[in-house]
């Protein structure tokens, strides 16, 4: 995805990723879903890169993927040039949670795509996938890298029987990835980014709709697409996890924050304590990068403080999981109630 500053489009529509190889399953695929074999790039303040190390520590693949992260705050990527971006620090102690670049010795990311092709002239954005046998990115396209680590590496997963695009619920899937991208992902950056007031009316109209739409599903269902987790809600997550702190005051989506949402706030705190969830979400990365990378919109970078809000605290998202059990135990007892009676009546 296309960060922001390099974004010139005034509806915010994203540029098209550029690396588009899949890892397969396939051993004799041309890039086969190896232990080891490949590193993922990401920023602890990108909620796109932040979806896929999700997806990697549910599914158990911290021992056959290595990751990095970049520093949060955008820098000139190369000397004498005007281009700021991801960059890597120059230590492993400068920033808490990122690290030199120990794959490729590269200082940004941009690096990165000048190794994997000379003649690149898109966008250095993160997610990378990038494959240390071949030396070249295999994918930078998050939907895509989220589905590779559902599927292809199941075999040196910890959790292979995690399916969070199982067959019995992709057309639901598919049709709440849409209405969550345009609505929520892309919409508060519609909004932080809107050049005149009516541009902004409009999109922080759609936002709400949406998060609305969350919080009336939410009320009957555990997770979106019914009491399974799924890549949907991961998808949702890297949003809201972000909104109270960031997008509230950043991007002005202040009409109501997610805290004031009974349900969506519940739900929030519920995939935040999931095992391996927390440590995706580094708060310090994300309010350096988006209150000190866009001049446009906050040229003194001052950090607002922020609630500073406790998702370790309980939830009640498991009732749903215990109604469920109720009603299992309703049926069998109703069944075996009419059984009973079938019985005395012959």
């Amino acid at each position: 995805m296309a960060t922001p500053m390099e974004n010139e489009n005034p509806n915010f529509a994203r540029t098209a990723t550029s690396f588009r190889n899949f890892v397969s399953k396939d051993p004799d695929s041309q890039f086969p879903a190896e232990s080891g074999r490949y590193h993922l790039y990401i920023s602890y303040a990108c909620p796109w890169a932040s979806r896929c190390l999700a997806i990697l520590k549910l599914k158990g693949l911290d021992k056959a993927i290595s990751f990095s992260s970049v520093q949060p705050l955008w820098r000139n990527t190369k000397e004498n040039d005007e281009h700021m971006g991801w960059v890597f620090p120059d230590s492993d102690t400068e920033v808490l949670g990122a690290e030199r670049d120990h794959i490729n010795g590269a200082k940004s990311v941009r690096e990165l795509y000048d190794i994997a092709s000379s003649n690149y002239t898109g966008k250095y954005t993160v997610p990378v996938l990038w494959d240390k046998k071949l030396k070249t990115i295999v994918n930078n396209e998050s939907s895509e890298i989220l589905r590779m680590f559902n599927t292809e590496f199941n075999h040196v997963a910890e959790n292979p029987s995690l399916d969070l695009y199982p067959p019995n619920l992709r057309a639901i899937i598919d049709e709440t990835n849409e209405w969550i991208h345009d609505g929520i992902n892309n919409g508060v950056y519609k909004c932080g980014f809107a050049t005149n007031q009516e541009t902004y009316d409009v999109e922080v109209k759609r936002l709400y709709e949406a998060l609305d739409r969350c919080e009336d599903i939410l009320r009957k269902q555990r997770f979106l697409c019914g009491n399974t987790l799924t890549e949907s809600d991961i998808r949702l997550f890297v949003t809201v996890i972000r909104f109270d702190e960031a997008y509230a005051v950043i991007f002005k989506c202040d009409k109501r924050l997610v805290r004031e949402y009974y349900h969506l706030f519940n739900y929030t705190k519920d995939i935040y304590q999931i095992a391996g969830m927390s440590s995706t979400v580094k708060m310090d990365h994300i309010k350096q990068n988006y209150y000190g990378s866009f001049p446009s919109i906050n040229p003194l970078e001052i950090i607002a403080h922020g609630p500073n809000i406790d998702y370790s605290l309980p939830h009640d998202r498991h009732r749903f999981s215990l109604e469920s059990d109720y009603t299992r135990l309703e049926l069998f007892e109703s069944a075996s109630f009419v059984c009973e009676l079938s019985a005395l009546l012959i």
